[in-house]
């Protein structure tokens, strides 16, 4: 019996050796990456967020290959790096990259408060009423955020406001959000 398994160890060793890899995955990858667009014909980078958990973050761009991590956190922000046919490498807020499939995503924006506590403002001011205060990790769907502008305007729960744009990981250096 034991014969048996370590026979069918070697073939099936043998036959994850011989899977062959998407010819151009790496260089679609790589053109991608440097700006050349991809499958979607979006340009890159750019972000997105999780539609549903659990979403599997994968070493290449396939099922077949293994699972890296499992996020549990639906609406989290992604940095969409490089596209390969259906599979979009992302980057999340704390720099972990692998590839998940492109339904796995939404369009829908949203962004991480990064350091400190912030202060989410009735106005796009510093003396504008409080609104609320957020912790550091919490995700906000972002409603607009003008070219360039100073602040976004969030939603979080039930509160709406303005919140400092650099306090938050989601967005492009002055990327507009309407």
């Amino acid at each position: 019996m034991a014969r048996f398994l370590a026979q069918a160890c070697a073939v099936f060793v043998w036959l994850a050796a011989t899977v062959p890899e998407p010819a151009s995955a790496q260089a679609d990858a790589e053109q991608s990456e440097s700006g050349g667009g991809g499958p979607s014909g979006l340009p890159l980078p750019r972000f997105a967020s999780l539609r549903t958990e659990p979403v599997n973050l994968r070493t290449g761009p396939g099922v077949r290959y293994p699972i890296d991590w499992v996020y549990q956190r639906r609406t989290m922000p992604v940095e969409i790096v490089a596209e390969f046919d259906t599979w979009r490498r992302v980057r999340d807020p704390d720099g972990d990259e692998g590839w998940v499939h492109q339904s796995m995503l939404s369009g829908r924006r949203t962004a991480v408060v990064r350091g400190d506590a912030h202060a989410i403002r009735r106005a796009a001011d510093e003396i504008s009423p409080l609104v609320a205060t957020v912790e550091p990790g919490v995700i906000v769907s972002v409603q607009r955020c003008p070219n360039a502008a100073e602040y976004c305007r969030v939603e979080i729960d039930d509160y709406q406001g303005w919140i400092r744009r650099d306090v938050l990981w989601g967005l492009l250096p002055g990327e507009a959000i309407d």
